[in-house]
C-alpha cells in the first residue's frame, strides 16, 4: 500500500455540516504531505447546505494552494429510480469535479432493481466522474452490474471511509465495501478512496478502508489515490471523451 497523493471528497462549512474553510482544508492537506485535494459541496436537497450561486461563483477561487493543487465540485443527489440530478446540467459543467450519490434526504430507497437502475443512469451520464458511498444496505444494489457498468463508462466507484465509521446507520456496509472491493479486484475497474472528511483533521484519513483492503489483497495499480498524476490523465481523460454535461 502506498502513501494516497489525492483525497478529492471532502467538505468545508459550505455544505452546513463541516466544519473548515476552504484555506483551512487546503493548509491541512498540504500537512499531511498530498499533492491534490478536491472539496466536493453538497448540491442544494441537504439540509443546510450552499444554493446553487455558491457554484457558479467557485471560478474566483484559486486551484492552488500551499503547493497543492485544489479541485472543486459538488457532490449532487441522485433524487429517484430514473437517475435524475439535483443539479442542472449547465451548472455541472462549470465543476472541476463531478460527484453523483444517493442521500437519504432526497431519495426514496427502493428495490434493488429500481436503486440500481438509478446509480446506473448517474454512471452513464456523461457529466458524472464518480458515484459517492454506494455501500448502504438500506438501499440495495447490484454490485455485479455497477463494477462492470462503472469501469465501461470510465466512472469511479467510491469507498467511502466516513461510511465506514458508522455501520450503526448504513446496513451491511462493510460487506458491501468488501464486495465492491472483490468485483472491482475480479474486473479490474479502479476504486476511489476517500475520507468524506467533515473536518481537517479527517483529510486523508482510511483507517476504516486499509484492513478491507488487505482482506481482499486489493491490487495497488487498481487504487486511483496513489498517484496524483493518474487521477489528473483519468478527469483529462473523461472531458475528451464528453464527460460534461
Amino acid at each position: 500500500m502506498h502513501p494516497l497523493q489525492l483525497d478529492v471528497h471532502t467538505h468545508t462549512i459550505a455544505s452546513g455540516h463541516a466544519y473548515g474553510t476552504i484555506t483551512e482544508m487546503a493548509r491541512a492537506a498540504a500537512d499531511k504531505g498530498l499533492s491534490l485535494l478536491g472539496i466536493t459541496e453538497h448540491a442544494s436537497g441537504i439540509p443546510g447546505t450552499c444554493a446553487d450561486l455558491y457554484f457558479a461563483n467557485l471560478p474566483v477561487v484559486p486551484r492552488r494552494m500551499f503547493g497543492i493543487d485544489l479541485l472543486l465540485g459538488a457532490e449532487i443527489n441522485i433524487l429517484d429510480y430514473a437517475g435524475t440530478l439535483s443539479m442542472a446540467p449547465k451548472l455541472i459543467d462549470t465543476l472541476d469535479l463531478r460527484i453523483a450519490g444517493i442521500h437519504e434526504q432526497c431519495y426514496t430507497f427502493g428495490t434493488i432493481e429500481e436503486n440500481t437502475h438509478a446509480v446506473l443512469q448517474a454512471i452513464r451520464n456523461p457529466a458524472i466522474d464518480i458515484i459517492s458511498h454506494p455501500d448502504d444496505g438500506n438501499c440495495p444494489l447490484d454490485y455485479d452490474i455497477l463494477v462492470l457498468e462503472a469501469k465501461r463508462h470510465h466512472t469511479l466507484l467510491e469507498i467511502n471511509n466516513n461510511a465506514l465509521r458508522h455501520p450503526e446507520t448504513r446496513k451491511n456496509v462493510v460487506k458491501n465495501a468488501l464486495s465492491i472491493l472483490e468485483k472491482s479486484k475480479l474486473h479490474g475497474a479502479p476504486v476511489l478512496l476517500s475520507s468524506d472528511a467533515h473536518y481537517m483533521t479527517d483529510i486523508a484519513n482510511i483507517d476504516h478502508i486499509t484492513p478491507l483492503l488487505a482482506r481482499t489483497d486489493f491490487p495497488d495499480e487498481l487504487v486511483i489515490n496513489y498517484s496524483a498524476e493518474r487521477f489528473s490523465a483519468w478527469l483529462k481523460e473523461n472531458r475528451a471523451r464528453g464527460k460534461r454535461a
